[in-house]
């Protein structure tokens, strides 16, 4: 593997993560608190949907984007032939 493409491969595993990271933030801090009121006026399942983000919604999420980062990093080894072990 050229030093170019390592430089690429690394790039497109930091946008990756900070992609992730992103949409880990505002579903956990951004609805779980900073709109916590705003999201509690509509109720799913006869609990305040605010609450709902804030005990399950985040931690759901969560598992969501470790298989999508999965799913995404094994195409990124894909493209740059990379073999892992």
């Amino acid at each position: 593997m050229t030093q170019k493409n390592k430089q690429a491969y690394w790039k497109e595993n930091l946008r990756l993560i900070a992609i992730c990271l992103a949409i880990w933030f505002i579903v956990s801090y951004g609805f779980g608190i900073l709109l916590v009121e705003p999201l509690n006026t509509i109720s799913i399942g006869g609990y305040k949907l605010g609450f709902w983000f804030a005990q399950q919604g985040s931690i759901i999420v969560f598992l969501f984007i470790i298989v999508f980062y999965t799913v995404m990093m094994n195409k990124l080894d894909r493209k740059y032939k990379i073999k892992e072990g």
